[in-house]
């Protein structure tokens, strides 16, 4: 996950089906291809953001996000977590044993997020993002195998704590190739924080953005200027939360939840929507 502490979510209708698909989403688990349906996260529907645990959605939800590994929830618009950016906990010696090549370093040493002890992933040259690319894009084709509808593309602000190795268009441009695998495969994708992408994250390929504190940050207009409704926000303090209510609530899903996005049992987990 990213959370801003570590500064880290076109249409392509066809013509027979535009109509229904502008008001509608297609659900996990009832693909329709003649909707050809690259459908943004509806606006300001009950979200959950369920990246650290799949569990029962609570009653009403509409959207939810998991991670790639999970299953998405039944008739639900799912959106499906990646780490595209750097390597996933748990799967740094993967990484080394087969793709040692595309992690980042700097004088022979791993380039590491020490807060979530995450390798960067290198995407400073035409040719790692392309063979990271193609990593990522297998991942987007199974989130679209088991049924999801977007994609959440994390850490794309990785640049911001590369030392200096990596910059915003190198991330633009991975961005730009797995945008295309994910409409390949009727996937939305999103914008992940990163408001220093102004719209050029939009005209990447980006549909829709998932924000981190924009409330605590005062950053949540910088996503609607670009995206519109087509915003999911998540808030780790109540003050926060309240401040994103207020401001943005009406028109955005805005949810509170815990920072290691818990599931309930857990003795951390919290969820508010507003």
């Amino acid at each position: 996950m990213a959370i801003t502490t570590r500064t880290r979510l076109i249409s392509a209708l066809a013509v027979t089906a535009a109509a229904a698909v502008s008001t509608a989403f297609v659900v996990a688990g009832a693909p329709d291809a003649s909707a050809a349906a690259i459908t943004p996260p509806p606006a300001n529907a009950k979200f959950d953001y369920q990246i650290g645990g799949a569990y029962p959605p609570p009653s009403g939800v509409q959207v939810v996000s998991r991670d790639r590994e999970a299953a998405p929830a039944a008739g639900l618009y799912n959106i499906c977590y990646v780490n595209a950016f750097q390597t996933q906990p748990g799967e740094a010696e993967w990484w080394q044993q087969n793709h040692d090549d595309l992690l980042l370093k700097k004088s022979g040493e791993y380039v590491v997020d020490g807060e979530w002890d995450e390798i960067l992933l290198d995407v400073s040259t035409a040719a790692k993002r392309t063979a990271v690319a193609g990593i990522v894009g297998g991942w987007i084709d199974g989130c679209a195998a088991d049924g999801f509808n977007a994609i959440e593309p994390d850490n794309q602000d990785s640049y911001d704590r590369s030392e200096g190795l990596l910059t915003k268009q190198n991330a633009l441009d991975l961005i730009t190739l797995i945008a295309a695998r994910a409409h390949a495969k009727s996937l939305a994708i999103g914008q992940k924080n990163t408001t220093e992408f102004g719209t050029a994250g939009k005209k990447a390929g980006l549909d829709f953005a998932v924000a981190e504190q924009c409330g605590e940050w005062s950053e949540c207009e910088d996503y609607t200027d670009v995206y519109g409704g087509n915003v999911v926000a998540i808030e780790y303090e109540d003050s926060a939360y309240t401040t994103a209510c207020n401001t943005v609530g009406s028109t955005i899903s805005v949810v509170r939840r815990d920072v290691k996005v818990t599931a309930p049992g857990s003795g951390t987990y919290v969820y508010k929507q507003c």
